[in-house]
């Protein structure tokens, strides 16, 4: 089969989604050799590194496509499906080109979320209107639509009418980089160049209001007499971040919370942490605390418990339905239930060590031969519904 590919993120986003079509595209390449995978790059790009010889970069051929790069990856790519024989097109990043109905190709679309569309605060009025425009076709004209958990799919049934029996459920699997167990040494050297504290809680997500930084905060101010660990939070920030250090400011909080990325500018260095350095960074923490209002899944939570870290999250969204029962689950809106799993974990070293234990035994329903099988039955069934 020759499975064709929505591969702008892949090649030039270095976060979640482009973390997201990476490691399924790698994914479905191992388990699955007897395939072809076509990439449909609208331009050259240095985050994807195909590593067998069985996926294939495709970019825009013709010097007008090549100009206008974004018109070719949104619906001139389909002449270039059919002149490869492209047996099924996915994309992987909420959206699929306009008019490949007209190709009989069949399609599968992946849903992450409905941010835009459930909090258009958040966004630009002209870009929730581009995004609810790219969405709505997307799940009309999709053979398939893939939602990453049931909490996305209920939502894209209920706001965009899409009938139930299109929708189908894959559970995402985090790279592979998280599942290993760091060294000591390995643990040690990545402390030492982020000039990280002998013990900390950890934060990992762009800060924004609905990622509930500020609870956080307020938490840690409800236990700072009990516990005398900080905070490191990772990711970056605007107006919101500012109402937090305000908060931390007008609380003498300054010194309970790190902010790595302000950190390592105020150092001269870069402001990201290195991929590679991520799994010892989660595993260097005592828990990892990420108590979103809403998530269309929440890979960090995935990520630590994967390396054996303990996760403080929400009882609200998909949370629930991806920690199981091998997280401390608190109301998002209340400072003191998260103090509560602060002292929990820092406090009860046999509840912690248990916490971890369930996370290994949850992030078995993750694993990555169940996900690529659960992506290509998905495949299988687009094509059987279009005839194929």
């Amino acid at each position: 089969m020759n499975i064709g590919f929505d591969a702008k993120r892949a090649y030039h986003n270095g976060t979640g989604l482009g973390f997201f079509s990476r490691v399924m595209i790698k994914l479905l390449a191992t388990h699955y050799p007897d395939n072809e995978y076509y990439l449909f790059n609208p331009k050259p790009g240095k985050l994807f590194k195909p590593e067998t010889a069985h996926i294939h970069e495709v970019l825009p051929q013709s010097p007008l496509h090549k100009i206008l790069s974004s018109a070719w990856r949104s619906k001139w790519v389909t002449r270039d499906l059919k002149r490869l024989h492209i047996d099924l097109y996915h994309g992987p990043s909420q959206e699929i080109p306009i008019g490949i109905p007209k190709t009989g190709i069949p399609s599968v679309v992946t849903i992450h979320d409905l941010f835009p569309e459930l909090y258009p605060k958040d966004f630009k009025p002209v870009d929730v209107k581009i995004y609810r425009t790219k969405l709505r076709y997307a799940c009309r004209n999709a053979s398939k639509v893939m939602a990453i958990s049931e909490e996305t799919k209920q939502h894209i049934i209920r706001l965009y009418g899409t009938d139930p029996s299109k929708v189908e459920v894959a559970y995402q699997s985090c790279d592979p980089i998280f599942n290993v167990i760091e060294s000591e040494e390995k643990k040690e050297a990545v402390r030492v160049k982020y000039q990280l504290p002998a013990q900390f809680f950890l934060h990992v997500g762009t800060i924004i209001e609905r990622k509930n930084l500020l609870n956080i905060c307020k938490a840690l101010h409800l236990v700072q007499k009990e516990i005398p660990l900080p905070l490191v939070v990772v990711g970056k920030g605007g107006a919101y971040k500012e109402r937090v250090k305000q908060y931390l400011s007008e609380n003498n909080l300054e010194h309970k919370v790190i902010f790595l990325s302000d950190e390592l500018v105020a150092a001269g260095k870069k402001p990201f942490i290195e991929t590679e350095d991520f799994p010892a960074l989660y595993q260097l923490s005592i828990a990892m605390i990420y108590p979103s209002f809403y998530e269309g899944f929440g890979m960090p939570v995935i990520e630590a418990m994967s390396g054996g870290v303990p996760v403080i999250t929400s009882t609200t969204s998909c949370m629930p339905e991806i920690a199981g029962d091998a997280a401390f689950l608190a109301d998002p809106e209340s400072p003191e239930a998260l103090a509560e799993g602060f002292r929990k974990f820092y406090g009860d070293a046999a509840y912690r060590e248990q916490a971890i234990e369930k996370g290994f035994q949850n992030i078995k329903r993750f694993a990555r031969d169940a996900y690529a099988q659960s992506i290509m039955n998905i495949y299988q069934s687009a094509r059987m519904g279009a005839g194929k």
